[in-house]
């Protein structure tokens, strides 16, 4: 399934591991603290015990957001969705 990872962390150590925590489950990276791309629900279930060991629930904030391809070619994106730095080929053919 399509998923979407957002967060804000306060702390630069934990935010780190967070991003690469998301990169090495797979997804890619579309602006600073967005990753998104295809993770099975085992793999995403993984990602989120392992977020949740990461975080300070007290300050820090962790969203993942399972969705069908359908409800991604409904998404709204205004303005710079993505940061052309990030956005990859394979992010692209999610929305074309």
């Amino acid at each position: 399934m399509i998923t979407w990872v957002m967060y804000d962390i306060k702390k630069d150590k934990p935010r780190g591991k967070i991003a690469k925590a998301c990169l090495h489950a797979g997804l890619y990276r579309v602006q600073y603290s967005v990753f998104l791309g295809m993770l099975t629900a085992n793999q995403q279930d993984t990602l989120s015990l392992l977020l949740e060991e990461l975080i300070d629930e007290e300050t820090d904030s962790v969203y993942i957001f399972p969705m069908s391809k359908e409800e991604l070619n409904r998404t709204v994106l205004l303005g710079q969705a993505f940061d052309k730095e990030f956005v990859t080929d394979e992010i692209r053919s999610l929305f074309f």
